[in-house]
């Protein structure tokens, strides 16, 4: 700011003052500092509104940088406009120098509140290039999970570093920090410990970002549980399940666990149906119907991809159904469509494919007699 100006501002000030001698001090003051303010913020909401007025709707990129930067440039100009009025005011040292300490941690708050909003505004920008919204979104997800994931990151180093600048503002806090931490090693255990998760799953934010194991709108089974990557935070995973419930896993899981990915390579998504069925099962007659079924549904490219016997129990056996598509809404309804519509047919056509409890019952009364015992099921 010029300094021609500040000192001509100053000068209105120090009239104002003097015209207000008969006042007693700290009501001058006040009206110095508050008066200050209000035409700070007036001459903050004229500009922004001839701005608006400007631009109108020719240039919407420019109008939400404007939206997005109007609290952090308001409380920027409130600031100078307080620093400006401080001198002239009739105040004593002590009070000038509290107030002006309130300054300067406001100014490092501004600081680390630009900077989150210049990070997120050029996040934005640079994610307008890319949709999700489209069957083949697999760079976009890419380019989405990166750059949220590093984001968050960002967001965190930014404000552990603001909140650092202004408690070393303050001298006793500054000195007990240095004191606390060279006498008694423990304290520095005790927080090493205690920051340990955070930290872990920060670089497990950052690993993620490079090499993305893991993406928005990925398929995805963990812990026997399948559905969808629906957000990444700086410290843990959301999961949406088929039955739109979320599992929450932390974020370093993915970094130390194996899991499934069924959309690692291609934008298709990958959907499983799981039956349990009875061993008179006809899986050949399972996996035709399978194939037709789908093959009517003309949803996209969906197509069933394998039909197999999984696994086996006692009393039943696992038939699973792999299929894909084009999109993860496709393949969540289609999946569910192709469970429903399965067991309508096994309930019409083949009710001994069912899985059935049987019990077998041991007459003991002909063992007692000496006879061999009779057996019936």
């Amino acid at each position: 700011m010029p300094n021609d100006f500040v000192q001509h501002v100053r000068a209105i000030l120090s009239a104002v003052r003097n015209a207000l001698s008969f006042a007693p001090a700290w009501a001058v003051s006040l009206v110095i500092l508050v008066g200050t303010t209000a035409v700070a913020w007036l001459v903050h909401a004229a500009i922004l509104a001839g701005l608006h007025r400007l631009l109108r709707e020719r240039r919407p990129y420019l109008r939400s940088l404007l939206e997005q930067t109007r609290n952090p440039t308001r409380f920027a100009l409130l600031l100078i406009a307080l620093a400006i009025a401080l001198p002239p005011a009739p105040l004593d040292a002590e009070t000038k120098m509290l107030i002006a300490r309130f300054l300067l941690l406001g100014t490092i708050c501004l600081l680390g509140w630009m900077a989150l909003t210049a990070a997120h505004i050029g996040a934005n920008f640079y994610l307008l290039r890319f949709r999700l919204d489209i069957d083949d979104n697999l760079l976009a997800r890419k380019h989405v999970t990166q750059v949220q994931v590093l984001l968050r990151a960002l967001d965190t180093v930014i404000v552990i570093v603001t909140l650092g600048s202004a408690l070393m503002t303050f001298d006793a806090v500054r000195q007990y920090g240095v004191s606390l931490f060279a006498s008694a090693g423990i304290a520095g255990v005790v927080f090493g410990l205690a920051a340990q998760p955070v930290l872990s799953n920060l670089i497990a934010g950052v690993q993620l970002a490079v090499t993305q194991p893991i993406r928005l709108e990925d398929a995805v089974t963990v812990q026997n549980q399948y559905g969808w990557i629906e957000e990444i935070t700086a410290t843990y995973v959301v999961i949406r399940l088929e039955d739109q419930r979320r599992f929450i896993v932390p974020l370093n899981f993915f970094i130390q666990q194996p899991f499934f990915n069924w959309t690692r390579q291609a934008a298709p998504t990958i959907g499983t149906v799981v039956l349990y069925l009875d061993y008179a099962a006809p899986v050949d007659l399972i996996r035709k119907k399978a194939t037709a079924l789908v093959a009517d549904a003309k949803l996209g490219h969906a197509r069933v991809t394998s039909v197999q016997v999984t696994n086996v129990s006692a009393e039943a056996i696992e038939v699973h159904i792999v299929l894909d598509s084009d999109s993860a809404a496709v393949t969540g309804n289609l999946t569910a469509e192709l469970r429903e519509k399965l067991i309508t047919f096994l309930q019409s056509a083949h009710p001994e494919a069912l899985p059935r409890r049987r019990n077998e019952i041991v007459d003991t009364s002909d063992r007692k007699a000496g006879a061999p015992p009779a057996q019936t099921s």
